[in-house]
């Protein structure tokens, strides 16, 4: 459904080392910085990427804005979560674990990065 997601990240440096620590957990290369300072993690699945904001104004996170990672089982959630913790990402909601969803049953994660933004590791268990 989708083909990209861009965030906007005040400081890149920690936001690229941030996302290569938790995609690369959940077995993703490192992102490649463009030549307007943008990094990229391009995939057959879709592009993830980071931004200083187009207009010049502060990067800020989106009050009710979520955006999820599937993972292959909780073991890469878990793992997912640690290394974001270890580069600059901040716990929150409820520790990593299953959960009962409307679709059934979920394993999640979820973080905040170094910009704010909340970021979720979604493992559907069935």
């Amino acid at each position: 459904m989708f083909s990209h997601v861009m965030l906007g990240a005040e400081d890149i440096e920690a936001s690229r080392k941030f996302y290569d620590a938790i995609l690369g957990a959940i077995g993703y290369r490192p992102g490649v910085m463009d030549d307007k300072g943008r990094v990229f993690w391009r995939e057959k699945t879709g592009v993830f990427s980071i931004s200083k904001p187009i207009d010049g104004k502060p990067a800020s996170c989106g009050n009710g804005s979520t955006v999820g990672f599937a993972v292959a089982g909780p073991e890469q959630a878990d793992a997912w979560h640690k290394a974001g913790l270890e580069n600059g990402g901040t716990a929150i909601e409820d520790p990593p674990g299953a959960r009962e969803g409307a679709g059934g049953s979920l394993y999640l994660a979820y973080l905040r990065d170094p910009s704010g933004n909340k970021l979720c590791a979604l493992n559907w268990m069935g």
